[in-house]
């Protein structure tokens, strides 16, 4: 296939461009770096199927040649407000590339009758009343709240690829990407497991805020990319939850990454500085994924933490 992936310099979109590329595909990459980083695509310069183009996807995009496949995974996604890279700090582009650019891929999407995929959410859940969370479960979101651009640019997102679907018959999937983690994620991301594994490999107390009771499901970006394709190249057009069920607490995840580590610096607890509408718990229903891809997460939390600290390490500078 000849695909397009916009956020291609991104956590997932740099790990799917490879994963495309190793399977024989062509892939043009697009991305305006806001979020994403030239380094995590620079491996793939000398690559002949490989083309690159600085592009923001919510303004108007050209598309050199017919592509069998759209993947718009485009998006500022951090939730950590004091980062730079951060939806809290990026409210007017979140909301563009969710709503202007998904308008703009689904354009190509049509008039090429090219299949289309969303990136979506965990976060159009919001924080959630049923638990764990189902496919068909319309969420608990704020649309006024700081989140709000975000969650509600995902969920706009999501009725206008539904809205191409039903209105113009374009080819569209919709995957629900719960917690994922792995080489190439923001250190400053804002999230428990790059603000712990950090900590813990400085060896700094890993920091907890209130009593941990909170808790999050952790799917290693190799078992994820799996799943996508799995989608991708199946005939499901409703909205898919892609992550590891596995729920823990916080405190039980801090104490895990200690293990891993060796860190023995423990925990310190604080007073919690929860964001506003921070989900306190967050676990992805995945029995459609099962039935309809055969997919659920193979690598366990303690072989992807591993898989992940040399990249830490390396962009800590430790060796």
């Amino acid at each position: 296939m000849r695909v397009l992936i916009t956020g291609a310099a991104g956590f997932l979109g740099s790990h799917l461009s490879d994963r495309m590329l190793a399977e024989g595909h062509e892939v043009i990459g697009m991305d305006n770096f806001i979020t994403g980083s030239p380094e995590n695509i620079a491996h793939l310069a000398t690559n002949e199927k490989f083309f690159f183009y600085k592009r923001d996807v919510s303004n108007y995009i050209f598309v050199p040649g017919k592509v069998d496949a759209i993947l718009h995974f485009a998006s500022p996604a951090s939730p950590n407000p004091l980062s730079p890279s951060g939806y809290f700090n990026l409210p007017i582009q979140t909301m563009k590339a969710g709503a202007l650019g998904t308008h703009n891929c689904l354009g190509i999407a049509r008039v090429q009758k090219s299949r289309f995929m969303l990136a979506s959410t965990s976060e159009i859940y919001g924080d959630p009343l049923v638990h764990p969370q189902v496919e068909t479960y319309p969420g608990n979101v704020d649309p006024v709240g700081t989140r709000a651009v975000y969650d509600e640019a995902k969920r706009f997102a999501e009725a206008l690829t539904m809205a191409y679907h039903r209105t113009h018959d374009v080819d569209t999937r919709i995957v629900r990407i719960f917690n994922t983690y792995g080489p190439r994620m923001d250190l400053e991301d804002g999230r428990a497991l790059p603000n712990f594994l950090k900590q813990a490999l400085l060896g700094q107390s890993l920091t907890v805020y209130g009593d941990g009771s909170q808790t999050r499901s952790f799917c290693y970006v190799d078992d994820l990319i799996e799943g996508i394709l799995l989608l991708l190249n199946s005939n499901e057009t409703m909205p898919v939850n892609l992550g590891n069920p596995e729920e823990m607490t916080i405190l039980q995840f801090a104490e895990s990454i200690n293990k891993i580590v060796g860190n023995k610096a423990g925990i310190v607890f604080v007073k919690e500085a929860r964001s506003e509408r921070d989900p306190q718990r967050r676990q992805p229903d995945i029995s459609r994924a099962k039935k309809l891809l055969n997919w659920m997460p193979s690598i366990g939390l303690e072989e992807g933490i591993r898989k992940t600290i040399p990249y830490f390490k390396h962009r800590l500078g430790l060796g």
